[in-house]
């Protein structure tokens, strides 16, 4: 054979068998001695036989009480590595929210995945699916057995309409159990083929040894053989190392027999050597990695990589896996440390979880008096629920009961809640009653031309509505926008008609003009308490001077509010008597042009601002409980008391100008 033939026959082997076993990290790489051909006839190969049989036999020998000291540790390792990897598999899954599925939705996705997915490893989905769906249906049952109860049936005769879809749901439990026996059953015999068919391949490496052929047909043979290993898929766990170390000693035995030429076979344990520090440096810059799961997940593959490279010199082989094996023991401490990390997170997320229950479980303890009580204290329930949602998982045996617990507070106090109301329907109704009268009323005066008796009586039949409590839920949008309605139109004609006076609203005009003149002339003196009153005496004077022409406005209320409150800059008052006084001038303008559409939308406007900023509030005080026995607490803490503090200060601030409206409303 020429030495060019065994050259291109020898690239082509330089792949080791690549290992299928669950990745692992022995103590000891797989031995793998790759000899080369040397350049030399068929009669110089066989001078150095017995040479070269000395060697090896040593070789083996030391390779033997190595493989029998590393076996217990290689074992263990293997177990340990491969059930962290399937931890991160499990982690890495994305998990559907199925909270919000209806109990038919539920049931069309099981549908799905069962006819789409014919994979085993769905069963952890499957029992979600069923758990959320039982929590929903007995959640339906219970209302449907409760109202039929409550229309007067018998509790013998009472039958769920969600009973077919319990039906359903169990044919499909029942249809998933059958695939996945079936699914289950293939792949162990798909296995033990498997493992038949690669016994079958050792035994044809086996039969390469002392080939009369030539050595090029016999490297051809071997490497379609090696790559039959590879297409084979997975064995019985059980028989995985046995048939890796049947093999790999069948494979030495081949190197053995054909005699790889030193010259080229240090040159390929130099290319495997270098292949394998880079192996090195890639596992040790994964210590770099932010994601835990990654590195780990890219780790598995660089081991596979490793088996697959061949053998490197014996001086440098101990080293170089220690190091690997170092930056592997590394990662997988890491790993272990992130999902301990998750059980600790998840037993303190336990705690704050408990502590909301206990909480929620006080409300049913308190003396609800009225109406009032009784929206205060579901508006912390709902606080407590908002910060529920901020809460991680808890430890999965848990979960349910917290949340149950959780929600079956939450329950009882919706339900007493929902009985009192009922209890007091007829109150409410009495109000309905009652504001159905004040809309009559308005709407009788409506289209009175009394302006200045008018507006006093809508304005006090106003302040009744506000006296009045709720009404049914179904008629307080109607109500409301009925009597809104009847109060606009009055306000509106007014405004109309007072806005036609052109020649009188011309001299309100001049009047307002000269008033400008007079506040910008104005010096502020050195009594604070006079000054104040003199600028207030200027809005007044504003506000009983009367309307000026429509285009004119906007321009000479501006106008005199910019002066008004340069005089206000002059006094040295606080950020909040200032932004006050400037509000008092806005709404006097308002009101001397007549738009009291606008005062009553800013009077709303900062109603629901007070609302939102009062439930922020409440939320805020909430939180301060949760600090306790966190570090830094107390520094947490006062960040929330001021926010609290200065949430606190915004809403004085509103109900001031609000008191301002009303105040103007009332003088107008």
């Amino acid at each position: 054979m020429e030495p060019k033939d065994l050259e291109n026959s020898i690239e082509e082997l330089k792949a080791t068998p690549k290992k299928e076993e669950a990745t692992t990290m022995p103590d000891e790489e797989p031995k793998s001695d790759v000899k080369k051909v040397e350049n030399v006839s068929e009669e110089k190969t066989e001078a150095k036989m017995s040479e070269k049989v000395e060697e090896k036999a040593e070789e083996k020998a030391e390779a033997s009480e190595k493989a029998e000291e590393k076996e217990g540790t290689s074992v263990k390792a293997e177990s340990i590595e491969a059930e962290n990897k399937n931890e991160s598999v499990k982690e890495e899954k994305k998990k559907i929210d199925y909270s919000e599925c209806t109990e038919p939705e539920l049931i069309n996705v099981l549908r799905q995945l069962v006819s789409e997915n014919k994979d085993i490893d769905i069963k952890d989905e499957v029992e979600r699916i069923k758990s959320w769906f039982y929590k929903k249906h007995k959640v339906h049952v219970k209302e449907e057995k409760e109202a039929f109860l409550k229309d007067g049936g018998k509790e013998e005769d009472f039958v769920s309409v969600n009973i077919v879809y319990e039906k359903e749901m169990k044919q499909l439990l029942k249809d998933f159990h059958q695939i996945r026996e079936v699914l289950v059953k293939s792949e162990e015999q798909t296995k033990e083929k498997n493992l038949e068919t690669k016994y079958k391949v050792i035994e044809g490496i086996k039969s390469l040894v002392n080939r009369k052929e030539s050595i090029n047909k016999t490297f051809q043979e071997f490497r379609e053989l090696q790559q039959q290993w590879k297409e084979i898929g997975m064995v019985p766990q059980s028989d995985l190392k046995g048939l890796w170390e049947t093999y790999h000693h069948h494979v030495e035995n081949f190197y053995d027999y054909i005699k790889i030429n030193k010259e080229l076979r240090d040159m390929d344990l130099k290319k495997n050597y270098a292949a394998k520090i880079n192996l090195c440096e890639k596992a040790e810059e994964l210590l770099n990695e932010t994601s835990v799961i990654k590195a780990f997940n890219i780790l598995q593959k660089y081991h596979e990589q490793w088996r697959e490279i061949g053998p490197v010199v014996r001086e440098k082989k101990e080293e170089l896996w220690n190091r690997f094996k170092l930056a592997t023991s590394k990662i997988n401490k890491l790993h272990q440390q992130y999902f301990e990390n998750k059980k600790e997170e998840q037993k303190k997320n336990l705690e704050k979880k408990t502590s909301l229950c206990e909480k929620a479980e006080e409300f049913m303890t308190k003396e609800m008096k009225g109406f009032s009580d009784w929206d205060k204290t579901s508006k912390s329930l709902i606080d407590l629920q908002t910060v529920w949602k901020t809460v991680g998982l808890v430890p999965k045996k848990d979960n349910a009961s917290i949340y149950e617990r959780f929600r079956a507070a939450c329950d009882n106090f919706f339900n007493a809640k929902r009985e009192f109301y009922t209890q007091n329907k007829e109150e409410q109704q009495q109000n309905l009653n009652i504001k159905n009268d004040l809309c009559e009323k308005a709407e009788e005066l409506k289209n009175s031309t009394e302006w200045s008796n008018t507006t006093r009586a809508l304005i006090e039949i106003q302040k009744k509505w506000k006296e009045t409590g709720p009404v049914p839920r179904k008629h307080s949008d109607i109500i409301w926008k009925r009597f809104r309605t009847a109060c606009d139109y009055f306000f509106e004609e007014k405004s109309k008609h007072f806005s036609g006076q052109d020649k009188e609203q011309k001299e309100n005009l001049a009047l307002k003009k000269q008033l400008i003149e007079e506040v910008k002339q104005y010096k502020i003196t050195k009594d604070q308490s006079i000054d104040i009153a003199k600028l207030k005496d200027f809005q007044k004077r504003w506000s009983d001077i009367g309307f000026v022409p429509f285009k004119e406005k906007d321009a000479i209320f501006e106008e005199f509010r910019s002066a008004i409150n340069v005089q206000f800059d002059h006094l040295k008052l606080g950020a909040q008597e200032r932004d006050l006084m400037r509000f008092q001038s806005k709404v006097t303008g308002m009101s001397s042009s007549g738009s009291q559409s606008k005062m009553h939308f800013e009077r709303s406007r900062y109603s629901v601002k007070i609302k939102q900023m009062e439930n922020d509030l409440a939320l805020l005080k909430n939180n301060i409980g949760f600090f306790a026995n966190t570090k830094n607490a107390e520094s947490l803490i006062e960040n929330v008391n001021r926010n609290i503090d200065d949430t606190q200060k915004k809403i004085d601030v509103l109900k001031e100008k609000i008191r301002i409206i009303d105040n103007m409303e009332d003088e107008y």
